[in-house]
């Protein structure tokens, strides 16, 4: 992706460049706008004016000047913002940037003298930087976008920060939006070792033989349905120093979702290549931390498999038994997801971390609940659960506290195994957390992104174009550096 961000003493008019980004601020150009203005001989207030442009938040005028083209972004009014609207706005304009051709743009940092440039700088790069995103790999002819943006009186290292987190994001929508017969199982952990090559990570990845000798019969259990052999995959990130805690992230790694002899309905399997985007999450946060090196040691575990029809699938009514031993009756073969992720959880557990964030498109209750933007989010540890929302709210992504509620526990109770897949479909997301609950034995929080993990039109993702999101990277990646 050759999109780029850097910073520069200069102010915007200083810096030569084939388009100037300045604010319009209750109704008025900014300082540096008034700064750009004069350079111009007035030609901005003049035409603000006549276009009568008021400045709304989030609102542009695109101004071609024989000398430069100019793109005025409106803040709104002259109190009351935020620091993450700055993200917001950093992709529309990224977004005007690339679609208009245009290889640098100069831009003010916006609210600096407010919030302070070193903030502003991190969260004004995370949104040019998000918002200038393309996947054109499969498009004849289409090239990736090229575009570098330079944050006048920016911070650097802030900007350095941000880069690093939002190429991990690029990394989970690549991988999302990978079509199915290219992003398979085998296809999927091949990646991932090679971000391990490339970032200095470890990883080890395990076959079918392997993960049958480990007693992860829930997981084998869905994969062996499949043609496309399961690769359960772990990448471990270490300190040069003696790791101030061990933390633990699971993402779940459906590559394809048929529903297995649940079968889905047509409309249902159509973002069904989207169902690893958990998998995703936790690869591309990982490649993150490999750059941000925080003094915690972090392991990311993957059950990379498809759920498929076949003589070798599962079926209903089947009985399996996971890595820690517990037996699972098997009442729909389209809650598979939870399967895969109770051996990984078990496994992540047998490494003793201090804490287990999961993540996963697990649930349509979730979706019913919560919306297409909003993630919820189960803690069966409460502080735990604190931490990974607050680090939701710096990071800019929008997750919601959803109730652990222990009584729900008597729905997946078995008559003939000491678990049951699933439960009733009303609180169907809470009883698939207290599900995974069981095969974690660590402080455990499960993030559902059923609805912001895939985004079928641009209308559905503030941060970007249709498709993988890369939800659940910067959370993860603000919770870690927050550990250490």
């Amino acid at each position: 992706m050759a999109i780029r961000v850097k910073t520069t003493r200069r102010k915007v008019f200083e810096h030569e460049a084939p388009m100037r980004v300045v604010a319009v601020l209750g109704g008025e150009l900014s300082e540096e706008g008034r700064w750009l203005d004069s350079s111009l001989d007035g030609a901005l207030g003049r035409i603000l004016k006549e276009s009568r442009f008021k400045g709304e938040f989030g609102t542009s005028l695109y101004i071609p000047l024989p000398e430069v083209q100019v793109l005025l972004v409106g803040l709104g009014k002259r109190r009351g913002h935020r620091l993450g609207e700055l993200r917001t706005l950093g992709v529309k304009i990224a977004d005007a940037v690339v679609e208009r051709g245009v290889r640098e743009a100069a831009v003010e940092n916006f609210l600096a003298e407010r919030f302070g440039k070193r903030e502003t700088s991190r969260v004004l790069a995370e949104g040019l930087l998000l918002g200038g995103y393309r996947f054109t790999k499969y498009q004849s002819g289409a090239k990736p976008p090229r575009a570098r943006f330079v944050i006048a009186q920016g911070y650097g290292p802030a900007t350095e920060r941000a880069a690093a987190v939002v190429e991990g994001v690029w990394l989970a929508r690549d991988l999302v939006n990978e079509p199915p017969n290219v992003l398979t199982p085998i296809e999927l952990a091949r990646r991932a070792e090679q971000v391990a090559r490339e970032t200095g990570l470890e990883a080890r990845v395990l076959g079918p033989q392997e993960i049958q000798e480990l007693g992860m019969g829930a997981y084998w259990s869905v994969a062996k349905g499949s043609d496309n052999e399961p690769r359960f995959i772990e990448l471990v990130y270490r300190p040069e120093e003696e790791p101030a805690q061990k933390l633990a992230l699971v993402g779940k790694g459906l590559t394809f979702d048929t529903g297995g002899y649940s079968l889905k309905p047509p409309e249902s399997m159509k973002t069904m290549k989207g169902d690893m985007a958990g998998a995703a999450a936790v690869i591309g946060a990982m490649k993150a931390i490999a750059a941000l090196k925080p003094p915690v040691e972090v392991r990311a575990y993957v059950a990379a498999a498809e759920n498929m029809i076949s003589g070798h699938a599962y079926r209903v009514d089947d009985v399996v038994r996971a890595m820690n031993g517990k037996t699972i009756e098997v009442l729909n073969t389209d809650a598979e997801g939870r399967l895969t992720l109770a051996d990984a959880l078990a496994y992540a557990s047998q490494q003793e971390p201090d804490a287990i964030v999961e993540i996963s498109t697990l649930t349509g209750s979730c979706v019913v609940a919560l919306g297409r933007e909003v993630a919820g989010l189960f803690a069966a540890d409460e502080a735990l659960g604190r931490a990974v929302q607050r680090a939701a709210e710096i990071a800019g992504e929008k997750v919601w506290p959803m109730p652990m509620e222990p009584a729900y526990k008597e729905l997946l109770k078995s008559e003939i195994a000491d678990i049951k897949n699933v439960g009733t479909r009303e609180g169907g997301a809470i009883q698939a957390a207290l599900f995974l609950a069981e095969f974690a034995d660590a402080p455990f929080v499960h993030l559902d992104i059923a609805g912001p993990g895939f985004a079928s039109s641009k209308e559905d993702h503030a941060y970007g174009p249709a498709g993988g999101t890369g939800f659940g990277v910067r959370t993860l990646v603000e919770w870690i550096l927050r550990q250490g």
